[in-house]
């Protein structure tokens, strides 16, 4: 079975990167200079940062739904327009940290979550979407909680 994953859109964070530090603090954004590697995974290219680049980190509401799992919480964004998309493959920054994978069906409830090593991850993909009901996958980095990735079938 074949699997999807992908960062997010670009084009909603565009215009936040030319703003001020004093406009971005005033819609909760910081910018922030990258100190090591890895430690700022970026969720457009899904690759880690380099150490001295900007980048911004800001609170994003990854599942909108009208449900009990409705979900936001902070992201890192680079200034890029290069966004991950591929077939069966781990992106860079997924494939090296410990995953939690959350399996949703079409009304967003939750019906599968697991954790994972993140080069690991392919199995238990596939493992998820082997039940018929689940409609999509979201990856969070299971230390801090944060929103990885959309895994979709």
């Amino acid at each position: 079975m074949t699997f999807r994953i992908t960062g997010l859109d670009p084009a909603p964070f565009r215009q936040l990167h030319a703003l001020s530090d004093a406009a971005l603090a005033a819609r909760n954004v910081r910018r922030v200079r990258v100190e090591e590697k890895p430690g700022a995974p970026c969720r457009i290219s899904l690759a880690d940062a380099e150490i001295g680049e900007h980048v911004l980190l800001l609170n994003h509401e990854h599942l909108p739904a009208e449900t009990p799992y409705r979900q936001q919480g902070p992201i890192f964004v680079r200034e890029t327009d290069h966004r991950f998309d591929a077939r069966d493959a781990m992106p860079p920054a997924l494939a090296i940290r410990l995953l939690s994978l959350r399996g949703f069906d079409d009304e967003a409830m939750m019906i599968e979550a697991d954790v994972v090593e993140g080069a690991d991850a392919p199995a238990l993909i596939e493992r998820f979407f082997e039940n018929t009901s689940v409609a999509y996958i979201h990856a969070h980095y299971a230390r801090r909680g944060c929103f990885a990735a959309l895994i979709e079938r």
